[in-house]
């Protein structure tokens, strides 16, 4: 029997194809994968910076309205001013009871009139 020399016969080009034609199949699918990871990560990522966001601006608001509440309350109420001659009338009285001296008397009367 006599062996070919040069050109492969029809069986090694076959062999050869599909050797090739895996070799093709498994890096395509290699280069797939790494692309879909690719975008599975990109995507993770983006979610994660977007929910960052998302919770900044949450923060911000509650501290927003924090704020605003504050500045909502009123201040407490002043203490209403009575009429200077009521207050110099109840002084007189407690000094008739004998709770003010005449010098404390004349020291608050003095205080209520701006002397």
């Amino acid at each position: 029997m006599r062996r070919r020399v040069g050109r492969p016969g029809l069986v090694g080009t076959m062999a050869r194809t599909a050797v090739i034609a895996g070799t093709a199949t498994a890096v395509s699918g290699g280069v797939a994968r790494n692309q879909a990871n690719r975008a599975a990560n990109n995507q993770a990522e983006a979610a994660a910076e977007q929910q960052a966001l998302v919770d900044q601006a949450a923060a911000q608001a509650a501290a927003q309205m924090q704020a605003q509440q504050a500045y909502a309350q009123p201040a407490p109420a002043a203490p209403a001013q009575q009429d200077p001659l009521v207050r110099i009338q109840q002084l007189a009285e407690m000094k008739a009871q004998g709770i003010l001296s005449e010098a404390e008397f004349a020291a608050a009367k003095a205080q209520i009139l701006g002397i």
